[in-house]
């Protein structure tokens, strides 16, 4: 229960309802796979991370999940926004966020995502290489206005996670490297140029970070690179992890909070400290639901239960190796005596959800199954592979299940053909 969005609840006869409406109700009514979203949770994880960083310090990595939707939610809750490509950039301003709450990131910035940061007025635009300040350069020679910056420093540091979500380290695609004199270059370089305000510094150390001495050791090393510089911001990035299974154990945001105050106590108080969360905000607000369409037991090998998503709606086991749970959301309570593998539609072997999963003993075909914890980087990354549409998302909230962005249909299939 503890990895179930907070109003989740099971009833007698152990079916799951998550807001008031029952998961097999809103499969009913939008179909599946879809993802379904309790928005109180949202609402409550926004309003804790505002509760324990301060007012306009937290800025919400909408690269975890972005829509329309979630959003404008964010931005009502008191979030700022971190977005890392044009589109993205889009989908905010076209939500109606202002402009100047949201932050550009991104370590390949092209001259159009630059040109429209720098006209639109974001907060700021956290700059990750030395071609990006000579674009700057070039568009404010035309007469766009010089932006506010802060520089992406990787601080040299491995952490425990997943190499493909980490960021910190010396051998890193992000930022300017501290250790072989990158990052100060860079500083120099940006306080010289009339194009932009340097206004602070930036890190990020990798994404779903569980141990929280990990963003310590890299914040220690960023508020000692601070302090001289005299500038009036910070940034100490995102990555907090969540429990994705039943024995995993996460940080909270309140004891991530701790270890940031520890680590920046040495700062003068006006300093603003801004941080990064995204899976730390919409992970566990979510869940995926799928229909059962193949049963296959191999005798002495395995069972292969197959479901109408997989690797299209949540790419993240076949590219991390990460791990879920699963359920049936009718029979909560159920005994999971049986194993088998969930498997995806996909024509991949390796179109695996949950490799070894306890189930029901007689789960059948038409049933329902439910993976928690999916409200980040799953509908986010997820594709049109073999040609399948994307799943709908569903906000549920005080017994209402409402759209928010639609299934995909054939025709959205071939809409982009010519």
């Amino acid at each position: 229960m503890r990895l179930l969005p907070r109003t989740a609840s099971v009833d007698a006869s152990g079916a799951l309802s998550i807001g008031g409406v029952t998961v097999a109700d809103i499969a009913a009514q939008f179909g599946t796979p879809t993802f379904i979203y309790d928005e109180q949770h949202l609402r409550d994880t926004c309003r804790e991370a505002v509760a324990a960083f301060g007012t306009d310090r937290v800025i919400y990595a909408t690269k975890a999940f972005i829509n329309t939707a979630m959003v404008q939610l964010a931005n009502e809750e008191g979030l700022l926004l971190d977005v890392a490509t044009g589109g993205e950039l889009f989908v905010a301003l076209n939500a109606g966020v202002p402009a100047n709450r949201c932050v550009l990131h991104g370590n390949n910035k092209s001259e159009n995502e630059l040109r429209t940061a720098m006209s639109a007025g974001l907060r700021h635009i956290v700059v990750d290489s030395f071609d990006e300040i000579e674009r700057i350069e070039l568009l404010h020679a035309e007469g766009l206005p010089a932006p506010r910056v802060q520089l992406r420093i990787t601080p040299g540091l491995h952490v425990e996670t997943h190499a493909y979500v980490s960021t910190g380290q010396d051998d890193s695609k992000f930022g300017f490297n501290l250790n072989n004199g990158d990052a100060h270059r860079a500083v120099e370089r940006a306080r010289a140029s009339q194009a932009m305000e340097l206004v602070g510094i930036h890190c990020h150390i990798g994404s779903n970070v569980v141990t929280v001495a990990n963003f310590e050791d890299a914040w220690r090393v960023m508020v000692d690179l601070f302090m001289p510089l005299a500038l009036p911001e910070i940034t100490l990035g995102g990555g907090l992890g969540v429990a994705y299974t039943a024995s995993d154990v996460a940080p909270t945001m309140q004891q991530w909070a701790e270890v940031l105050r520890r680590a920046t106590s040495a700062l003068p108080a006006e300093i603003v400290v801004y941080v990064e969360p995204g899976r730390s905000i919409v992970a566990a607000s979510a869940v995926t639901v799928y229909s059962v369409g193949t049963v296959k037991n191999i005798d002495g090998i395995r069972t292969y239960i197959s479901v109408d998503g997989g690797m299209s709606d949540n790419p993240r086991p076949m590219m991390y190796g990460s791990v879920y749970e699963v359920f049936d959301p009718q029979r909560v309570t159920a005994p999971r005596t049986a194993r088998a593998r969930i498997v995806g539609k996909h024509c991949e072997s390796g179109d695996i959800l949950v490799l070894d999963a306890p189930v029901p003993t007689d789960v059948k075909v038409g049933d329902l199954l439910v993976t928690p914890v999916t409200g980040a980087y799953a509908y986010s990354m997820a594709s049109n592979y073999n040609k399948l549409p994307r799943p709908a998302v569903v906000f549920v909230a005080n017994g209402v299940a409402r759209l928010v962005t639609r299934r995909e249909t054939d025709d959205d299939l071939v809409r982009l053909d010519v």
